[in-house]
């Protein structure tokens, strides 16, 4: 049996849940340059969303940088904690666990393995005292606030109701920081727009369910919003297809949904005004490359409009959407949020 298989076994067993190891990694290869380990949340590294964000950038950095890669699946939250340890325990580079939601078991895991690097997108891991960096952790975060402000002008500019959608995963600080921006953004343009906002639950399922995601946005349909920003992860999937059933007029779609995270624009074709693009994959490629050049440091790595860590995004599915005269506008807005003159505000800081 080959040593990946053999492997994957492993960490089947020690995690006791569904686990899919990267089958682009030969086994027959001693040559890796690092091992590292990738722990999805429970939307799965296929979501066309967050996850599949950081399997993007774990994928390139195997290829350009020799690493062997290895990633779990895990089914259900209480299996996460598991696979972390498999992966510590086989003495591997780096760890990275995707999403906040991981923090506290990473920290656990962190602790008990010092020598072990970690990162964590999205979360912020400290020592005990709380203020702290951890050292041997990096905390991957963005601004999303500021790439939400973007959109939410393009939303505005497209809106023909003036009542715009908004629909997050779970109901916490994190999420509350896109809809801020995204208000704030909107209001920019509009003055008078007003918002529908829900939120899809307050457990981890909140992620994971497009159904629920569809209900609230034919909900929010209902009340007159015509343009739906999703940042619920795989549940916002659901607002996708609630769009599409209210159909096009001639070529220009009724209803549109705003995509989150990786460039969903090609989901539902016509459908997607635009996408409020977190670079995961960048951010998880650079902390692989500097644990791979021996100069990993913990603490945060903070991706905002400055680094093109968050960007709206424009490609053949929505260039005919969202005029040069829009685009223009939503430009200088990023240069003055760059360099100040526009504030966004930070809902977790509130």
């Amino acid at each position: 049996m080959r040593l990946r298989q053999i492997l994957c076994l492993l960490l089947v067993a020690v995690a006791g849940m569904v686990a899919s190891c990267s089958s682009t990694v030969d086994a027959k290869r001693s040559n890796c340059n690092i091992k590292v380990g990738i722990v999805f949340d429970i939307g799965g590294k296929n979501d066309r969303s967050f996850n599949a964000a950081a399997w993007e950038g774990v994928q390139r950095a195997e290829k350009d940088m020799g690493i062997c890669l290895y990633d779990i699946e895990p089914g259900n939250p209480t299996s996460i904690e598991p696979a972390m340890r498999a992966f510590a325990e086989r003495g591997f580079d780096l760890v990275i666990g995707v999403g906040f939601a991981q923090g506290p078991i990473m920290k656990k895991v962190a602790d008990d393995f010092p020598n072990i690097k970690f990162a964590i997108i999205d979360g912020v891991i400290n020592e005990d005292d709380g203020k702290t960096p951890k050292a041997n952790v990096a905390s991957l975060v963005f601004r999303e606030h500021e790439g939400s402000y973007l959109v939410g002008m393009i939303a505005a500019s497209k809106s023909k109701s003036g009542i715009l959608g908004f629909i997050g995963g779970m109901d916490i600080g994190l999420i509350h920081r896109f809809a801020k921006g995204y208000e704030e953004g909107a209001l920019a343009v509009n003055p008078k727009a007003q918002f529908v906002t829900n939120y899809v639950g307050v457990t981890d399922s909140a992620w994971n369910n497009p159904g629920k995601g569809k209900e609230l946005a034919l909900s929010q349909i209902e009340k007159g919003a015509d343009v739906i920003f999703t940042a619920a992860g795989n549940s916002g999937l659901g607002a996708f297809d609630a769009v599409e059933q209210y159909g096009k007029t001639g070529d220009e779609a009724n209803k549109y949904v705003i995509g989150v995270d990786s460039n969903q624009n090609g989901v539902k074709p016509g459908f997607v005004l635009t996408s409020m693009v977190k670079r995961v994959d960048n951010a998880v490629y650079d902390v692989v490359k500097e644990v791979l050049n021996k100069n990993f440091k913990g603490g945060f790595h903070v991706f905002g409009l400055d680094k093109d860590g968050v960007a709206y995004s424009m490609d053949e599915f929505n260039e005919k959407l969202v005029s040069p005269e829009v685009r223009t506008k939503v430009d200088a807005a990023k240069l003055k949020i760059i360099s100040g003159e526009i504030k966004v505000t930070d809902a977790m800081l509130k």
